[in-house]
């Protein structure tokens, strides 16, 4: 199973296209709150801990993906710099998610170890942002994923 690589400008292209692909946004949801790609859904692969304030893993990702996303679904996976939504990507192919794109540069851009942009991301490019979520929430989500019938 490949998981494709894309740049923001080829997500957006796809987003546009009308292909039914869907922009899943793994970040926390403060990072999510403060801007993200209109229309995504927000499922975080970590949260941030609020005693050791590090990230530490959220163990419903699969759990709440499986729940409302098919594994036909043609996902977008992005995050802020394509680090975490690789490993998303990599998590939901092992569990049989087959239409599969990592956004490179994610959100925010990627940067080297001295903190020099070397992947524009969204942001950089000036795609649209929106900071609604409603209904693409995490809490919305994860609330319709333990419904009875979900």
């Amino acid at each position: 199973m490949t998981i494709s690589q894309i740049d923001p400008l080829q997500a957006k292209e796809r987003l546009d296209s009308g292909d039914g692909s869907i922009y899943l946004d793994v970040r926390s949801e403060p990072e999510f709150g403060n801007g993200h790609v209109p229309g995504a859904l927000n499922i975080p692969l970590m949260h941030l801990d609020p005693v050791t304030r590090q990230m530490i893993p959220n163990p419903d990702f699969l759990d709440v993906v499986k729940a409302v996303l098919p594994p036909d679904a043609r996902l977008i996976v992005g995050c802020m710099s394509g680090a975490r939504s690789q490993k998303a990507c990599e998590l939901m192919a092992q569990a049989g998610y087959v239409e599969l794109s990592n956004v490179r540069g994610g959100f925010g851009g990627a940067k080297d170890p001295m903190g020099r942009l070397v992947q524009p991301g969204w942001m950089q490019h000036g795609l649209p942002v929106s900071r609604e979520a409603g209904e693409n929430s995490y809490a919305a989500i994860r609330s319709r994923a333990k419904a009875p019938g979900a």
